[in-house]
């Protein structure tokens, strides 16, 4: 019986590897473009790939080196950070209603790999998902990352130092690359970008706060005020009423 488990994990590894491929191949222009930002915005290559290691969070991580620029506190980091990834409560409690039964240590390790990407070909799976499915997907997305992160830190480091300074600019342009799909699908993306930048101008040029917690505070505020209007259109006050 034990062999024939063991069997079966790892059949179910290798197609986690198979299927994690297509990920791994993605992560490679973002994770290299990281690096690459990481080694301009004054991180080492121990500090990049040891980012990438405990954070594995490419939103996080782009958002990251704007606020080390900035000087922005580890307090402030974290806390933003948390706020990006609050959808992973979301997506972890969807997989684990289609996962298999298992120790609650095997979910929790395979839990820190649950990406956007991994979700996705996760929750697509037909069936259930076993814990060697989801050790062999997180395995080639989480490895890719790593390696491709510490790769483009190296590419960066070999640039001439004005390409380098000049390279903060695609931090910008990355930010946007990651805002304007999801503002075609969602206009409440929109109202969220455009309200959470006017708060951190307002609070940037007052100077009401250090840029950092600007920032988060103008992020949450945006989110909160955003929520709310979607409260109050759900309402049956917010609605028509009907005659």
């Amino acid at each position: 019986m034990a062999d024939l488990a063991l069997e079966r994990e790892s059949s179910e590894f290798r197609k986690g590897v198979q299927a994690g491929v297509s990920i791994g191949v993605g992560y490679f222009p973002i994770a290299l473009t990281f690096g690459l930002l990481a080694k301009t915005s004054g991180l080492s290559i121990y500090e990049t790939v040891f980012m990438s290691l405990v954070v594995f969070a490419g939103a996080s991580q782009y958002i990251s080196l704007s606020l080390i620029a900035y000087g922005t506190s580890v307090y402030e980091i974290i806390l933003t950070t948390f706020i990006v990834n609050i959808r992973h409560f979301l997506m972890s409690t969807t997989l684990n209603e289609k996962s298999e039964e298992d120790h609650l240590l095997n979910k929790l390790f395979y839990s820190f790999g649950i990406t956007d990407e991994t979700f996705s070909v996760a929750a697509t799976k037909e069936g259930t998902i076993s814990t060697g499915f989801m050790l062999g997907l997180n395995s080639v997305a989480y490895s890719s990352w790593v390696a491709f992160s510490g790769v483009g830190h190296l590419i960066g480091a070999s640039l001439p130092q004005t390409l380098q300074e000049s390279m903060s600019v695609a931090l910008y342009a990355m930010f946007i690359g990651l805002l304007v799909p999801s503002m075609k699908k969602s206009v409440k993306v929109i109202f969220l970008a455009v309200l959470g930048a006017m708060f951190n101008i307002i609070f940037t040029i007052a100077e009401i706060m250090a840029q950092g917690w600007a920032i988060v505070t103008a992020t949450l505020l945006a989110a909160i005020i955003i929520e709310l209007v979607e409260v109050f259109k759900r309402s049956p006050r917010g609605g028509r009423n009907e005659e």
